[in-house]
């Protein structure tokens, strides 16, 4: 890890923990992270930097917990199954904690490009690209009208219905690392298609990445696609 890295990482924690903060004590926020209730109260106020080991626990650890747990409580499910999940992909500020704790929990290799599908996963995608400053594009379900040459990927679901994204040619080089992210993932059938425009490429995936699994049909799905890691923040149940 060189002086940058070890840098940002510390202020990720940083950043992590006053999240954790806000809803919490020093005391039960020591018991949750088993640090010193003194040495958080001097990182929570900029007073010190924690050390690489404890960033890196704080990061790893207890941020994939916390942050989890604060995405299901800001997730809802009506009657018929369809999630609400605009308090997340919303906020920007949260998504850019999920990055580094992404990264660190599943060991992505760092990607040249961070690919995700218009429109919920731009927010996700942007923050994933800005935390390894990588480029970040997206596929969408309409060709641009200035875009001459598309790289063009389809299938038809199981309801009749055919799904298709178009990415615009230049987007992706061949043997480019691309990582594959995504707000929510369910059957897997938009990560197939992403997989699929990655391979049209010539790129080379370097993982695929949820805020949010609906089951494992979708993650099950992806990981017979790609021998890259894939993992979601947190899963809920599929109804």
């Amino acid at each position: 890890m060189n002086r940058a890295e070890k840098a940002a990482l510390q202020l990720q924690s940083v950043a992590v923990l006053r999240m954790l903060k806000e809803t919490r004590t020093y005391d039960e926020l020591a018991e949750l992270t088993g640090l010193p209730a003194g040495d958080l109260n001097r990182y929570v106020n900029g007073h010190v930097l924690p050390g690489a080991e404890r960033a890196h626990d704080v990061v790893d650890g207890v941020g994939r917990d916390a942050l989890a747990t604060e995405l299901r409580a800001r997730v809802e499910f009506d009657d018929g199954g369809y999630v609400d999940n605009s308090g997340v992909v919303f906020d920007q500020s949260f998504l850019d904690l999920v990055a580094p704790v992404a990264a660190n929990a599943l060991d992505f290799e760092r990607p040249d490009v961070v690919l995700t599908a218009a429109t919920d996963g731009i927010t996700l995608g942007a923050a994933m690209a800005s935390y390894f400053d990588a480029r970040v594009a997206y596929a969408k379900k309409s060709k641009e009208t200035a875009v001459e040459e598309f790289i063009e990927s389809r299938q038809r679901l199981a309801s009749g219905i055919e799904l298709t994204y178009y990415l615009p040619r230049r987007a992706l080089s061949g043997g480019e690392n691309v990582l594959i992210v995504d707000d929510l993932i369910r059957s897997g059938e938009t990560q197939e298609l992403l997989l699929d425009i990655t391979t049209q490429a010539d790129a080379d995936v370097a993982g695929v990445f949820t805020l949010i699994a609906v089951g494992e049909e979708g993650i099950d799905r992806a990981r017979e696609l790609t021998d890259a890691p894939v993992g979601a923040l947190t899963t809920f149940d599929a109804e």
